[in-house]
């Protein structure tokens, strides 16, 4: 379990909540926020999402969820909302010593443009550390959240549940195939760091996730 003491990003703690569209994450990110606040009264509790975050980031949001473009214009715009998101919002509360919750970071990039949409993941790779590369001390580092809560459900029960969404963005419309494409990046990513993601199986009550939510944020 990672502690402040022990996070990389010090003196604040970055967490993120990830998973496909109907995974039932959104739900839960406020209630951890407030039992966050409540056991570090000292501390500000930051919330947040991706894309957006930032007035900028809140345009572009528009644009992406709404309107047709180049796969590749795609995940350009999503680094460029996510490079003013870290400098303006992220990074600073991190120096500040608040804890920052983000609704989507870097994962879910990857999980959509590589895994759904198919783009190169070299070209993700090279964005990433493009615009999350940081030097402090002569040692190189990705800002990335210190702990991330995956939320993982099946496509087709997501797909349920994403049915009662009253106006679907682009990407919510999209059909099964392309969100266990989805879902697989995404597993890819915890696998390749298990240290930083807490796999939540979202297939269960809302009671027995933010159980086990309160389990591990008790011990931050």
């Amino acid at each position: 379990m990672i502690t402040f003491a022990q996070s990389k990003n010090r003196p604040g703690f970055f967490i993120s909540f990830e998973g496909i569209d109907g995974a039932g994450k959104s739900t839960h990110i406020e209630r951890t926020a407030e039992l966050l606040q409540s056991r570090h009264p000292e501390r500000q509790v930051v919330l947040t999402r991706e894309p957006g975050g930032t007035a900028l980031g809140e345009s572009l949001r528009e644009m992406l969820l709404h309107h047709k473009m180049h796969l590749e214009t795609e995940a350009l715009l999503m680094f460029a909302a996510r490079r003013e998101h870290l400098a303006t919002v992220i990074e600073p509360a991190l120096a500040a010593g608040h804890i920052v919750i983000s609704d989507r970071f870097t994962d879910a990039t990857f999980a959509y443009q590589g895994g759904g949409r198919g783009l190169d993941l070299a070209k993700l790779y090279e964005l990433e550390v493009w615009v999350q590369m940081r030097l402090k001390e002569g040692q190189r580092y990705l800002v990335q959240p210190d702990m991330t809560f995956l939320f993982d459900l099946p496509s087709e029960v997501a797909q349920g549940r994403r049915s009662l969404a009253r106006n679907p963005d682009k990407f919510e419309s999209l059909d099964d195939v392309f969100f266990d494409r989805v879902r697989q990046e995404y597993r890819r990513r915890a696998i390749e760091d298990t240290d930083r993601f807490v796999l939540i199986d979202a297939n269960q009550s809302v009671e027995s996730i933010a159980k086990t939510l309160e389990e591990y944020i008790l011990n931050i």
